[in-house]
């Protein structure tokens, strides 16, 4: 009977990876593409950049996880039936229930894995990130670009016509001040200041003009010193036990309690949903594992979708039971009832 078990479970491991690694691989791309995205408001390092990766690895395991489960699943599960593996495993004896429990055993740890993940690493993660941008907005180390057009600093927008190592040469200033006052100032030269968390811009050689509704106003100067009003946010780390416990208070993190929950459970909750409609006979009923795949994940990943939005704690409970004895219930009759 171990053997049995270690076998369907190795069998399950090596469809799971096959499938994982893919989704892991392509959803990373998609967060790197955001990440690097940030390059156009502040500089940041190429291990900079790894370390932002490395805050959202959380969030891509924990969305890759469930659906490769029910699709390592669904493959595993048809294959054996398919290869009539089961078959042979019936007709010795077991019954398809036992059969099922190492992947009952299995879904149970990647429950654990993911409560772990969103209720303890995720959260961690989101507030490193949040942290970081904030500190490098805050240094204001923008990656100002000579002849590129809608760059930002602070309420300014800022065109450099040529770039020489820290020295900025000819540069454009506007600013609208309100709806009836431009300020609009030319240099020859300028470079940015950095004094105790301070950024400034200081300009040399040039002239400044102010536009209102009747007048036009113009000031030569020798050096301008421009702030960057955008203060940094103040942030606070929060402990796990401080974050959580928020959520009694704020009901956008308890649609997010409701949600985490509801995804964890999508391991334990898809094994008799999945099974149902692949632990077939393949000389009687077809194969429709790609279906199988597609409506349980629509489905789960819907109800946890609407469970964030308009959900309870008791609507949670409520759903949590029904989906787990609507699987109980199509596998005893679709599958148990036979083998």
């Amino acid at each position: 009977m171990v053997n049995v078990r270690g076998y369907i479970a190795s069998n399950f491991s090596k469809a799971f990876f096959t499938i994982f690694l893919p989704f892991f691989l392509i959803i990373s791309l998609v967060y790197l593409v955001k990440i690097s995205s940030l390059t156009a408001q502040i500089q940041i390092s190429f291990g900079e950049l790894l370390s932002l990766y490395a805050y959202s690895v959380p969030d891509i395991v924990f969305y890759t996880l469930p659906l490769s489960f029910i699709t390592a699943l669904a493959n595993v599960l048809m294959k054996l039936s398919q290869d009539n593996e089961l078959i042979a495993l019936y007709s010795l004896g077991l019954k398809a229930n036992k059969a099922l429990r190492s992947l009952l055993l299995l879904s149970i740890l990647f429950s654990l894995l993911l409560a772990s993940i969103s209720f303890v690493a995720m959260p961690m993660s989101k507030q490193l990130y949040k942290s970081f941008k904030e500190t490098k907005k805050s240094e204001a180390k923008l990656n100002i670009v000579a002849g590129k057009l809608g760059q930002k600093f602070g309420e300014y927008y800022i065109y450099v016509k040529d770039k020489e190592n820290d020295i900025f040469n000819n540069l454009v200033i506007y600013n609208r001040t309100n709806a009836n006052e431009e300020q609009f100032f030319s240099s020859k030269k300028g470079r940015l200041n950095k004094i105790d968390g301070t950024t400034s811009l200081l300009l040399q050689d040039g002239y400044g003009y102010t536009y209102l509704d009747t007048k036009l106003q113009q000031a030569k100067y020798e050096t301008l010193e421009v702030h960057d009003a955008n203060r940094k946010k103040d942030f606070y780390f929060e402990d796990i036990i401080t974050y959580w416990s928020k959520a009694g208070t704020n009901p956008k993190r308890m649609s997010r309690v409701l949600f985490f929950i509801f995804v964890s459970l999508i391991p334990l909750l898809s094994v008799y949903l999945v099974a149902s409609f692949t632990m077939i006979n393949p000389r009687y009923q077809t194969n429709y594992s790609f279906i199988v795949i597609f409506f349980v994940t629509l489905l789960l990943y819907g109800l946890a979708s609407s469970l964030e939005k308009w959900g309870d704690t008791s609507i949670l409970i409520f759903l949590i039971i029904t989906i787990f004895l609507l699987g109980r219930w199509l596998f005893a009759k679709r599958v148990e009832k036979y083998f």
